[in-house]
């Protein structure tokens, strides 16, 4: 692929004739050096090279979710000698922007030592211009570096003023959703089917930059330029990642819904900007928007390893976006595994008799040889041998029926086997059944507590 190289250092100035052939030998020395690779150059302070290259892959992500106007986005990835910015060199920063409808490269490269200043410097006029800044990892690597650097010279870091947007930081809480051993910007790539090889890391490539200074070799200038810039298109190509965090983020960071399974309708549900169908026990007046909509729910029994018959409930969940890789997690019994735009869940079904216990236990009386608590006002008529004053322990009234699991009091009335157990529980009416939003919203409370504890 072509790039665009600024080589200032090779020009000099003509002061006499006899300097012309020089000049012209060294100019004619660098477009034969560079033939195949350069198309253009230009001068640009003293050693310090810039590369241009045009992108030619599209990006896989709505960036309208981030603004209207794509040529503010700034994409930055650097590198470095070493870790620590007060003993290392920073010696490349590498960018793509949006110009002229097409996504740019470009990097900025201290040919010779001790040139961060003009990295930085050259840098920081061409980031002006923009307002968010996307990255990976550059939250505790890149941002950080290039603040104490600019720090060390008296240079104001543009960057700070930008809007930033760490892939890194966005992707990580999910990675046991994903699957993946661990959230480095390559592992990424794998997981949403990217594959490119890189000969070196980062790391790696601080003694092929230290080889290249003293050996001048254009080869292992290349695998320079070519390591910074497979990291700056791989961020444009992870892109999609951000789909993952939408969904995510739409799923757990939710105002709650409280909803009466006992009501005697119940709100319709508006998922995107559509709204669904209702059931013949819903209220078309009171929606509820949510980012997922319960599509089919049915009952499935098996065997679990023991050879017990379970039973379960099948929800077939439709998503807002087409993840572009399959994911799934589980916890506390509950499955999940999306794939596309849809997504199957997996919830077990409680069939047994639970307990509804009533906040205001001094107004009622606990009938042991029932086993139930009667308010005060029809317990009164019960023969005092066969009654007790009812406790926050006892003050509840049995139910059979068939139930399912909640984290939060989302669903009431709420079950619970005994008084002190954390679990909760709510009745899975037929009329429930019916209702597509009451399932949808179950759906997004089971979602959110899987990936949130997965």
């Amino acid at each position: 692929m072509g790039h665009v190289i600024c080589c200032a250092y090779n020009i000099r100035k003509v002061h006499n004739s006899h300097n012309l052939c020089g000049i012209i030998v060294i100019v004619y020395e660098i477009l034969i050096l560079k033939l195949q690779d350069v198309k253009d150059i230009n001068c640009e302070g003293k050693g310090m090279k810039i590369v241009d290259e045009i992108i030619t892959d599209e990006v896989e992500y709505p960036l309208s979710r981030i603004t209207d106007n794509t040529s503010e986005i700034l994409l930055i990835d650097i590198e470095t000698t070493g870790l620590s910015p007060k003993t290392s060199a920073l010696y490349m920063i590498g960018c793509a922007f949006y110009k002229d409808e097409s996504w740019h490269l470009r990097q900025w490269f201290a040919d010779q030592k001790n040139e961060e200043f003009e990295v930085l410097k050259a840098f920081m006029g061409f980031a002006r211009d923009f307002r968010y800044l996307i990255h990976f990892n550059g939250n505790r690597f890149d941002l950080p570096f290039i603040k104490f650097k600019c720090d060390k010279v008296n240079m104001t870091d543009i960057l700070e003023n930008l809007i930033s947007i760490d892939l890194y930081k966005l992707s990580h809480p999910y990675k046991n959703v994903f699957g993946i051993p661990d959230s480095k910007q390559k592992t990424i790539e794998l997981f949403l089917g990217i594959d490119r090889t890189d000969e070196y890391s980062g790391g790696e490539l601080i003694e092929v930059y230290r080889r290249y200074l003293e050996e001048r070799d254009e080869k292992l200038l290349n695998k320079l330029l070519l390591h910074n810039a497979d990291d700056v298109r791989g961020m444009l190509k992870i892109l999609p990642i951000l789909y993952y965090h939408d969904l995510f983020t739409a799923l757990c960071d939710r105002n709650v819904v409280l909803f009466r399974t006992d009501a005697p309708e119940y709100p319709q549900v508006k998922t995107g900007f559509a709204l669904d169908e209702g059931s013949d026990n819903e209220d078309p007046d009171a929606v509820i928007s949510l980012p997922v909509r319960a599509m089919k729910v049915q009952a499935n029994y098996y065997n679990d390893m023991n050879g017990q018959q379970r039973e379960e409930i099948l929800m077939k969940v439709s998503l807002p976006d087409y993840l572009p890789s399959s994911i799934g997690a589980t916890a506390d019994g509950c499955f999940f595994k999306a794939e596309g735009d849809s997504l199957t869940l997996r919830i077990p079904l409680l069939e047994t008799e639970l307990k509804y216990f009533y906040d205001n236990y001094k107004d009622y009386y606990y009938l042991p040889a029932e086993d139930q608590a009667l308010h005060k006002s029809v317990a009164q008529f019960v023969d005092k041998s066969h009654r007790e004053q009812a406790t926050a322990e006892t003050c509840y009234t049995r139910k059979p029926g068939q139930y399912l699991v909640e984290w939060d009091a989302v669903f009431s009335p709420v079950f619970k086997e005994s008084y002190k157990d954390k679990k909760l529980f709510f009745e899975l009416t037929d009329e429930l059944k019916k209702s597509r939003s009451a399932m949808s919203l179950y759906a997004v409370h089971v979602l959110a507590h899987i990936i949130e504890n997965a």
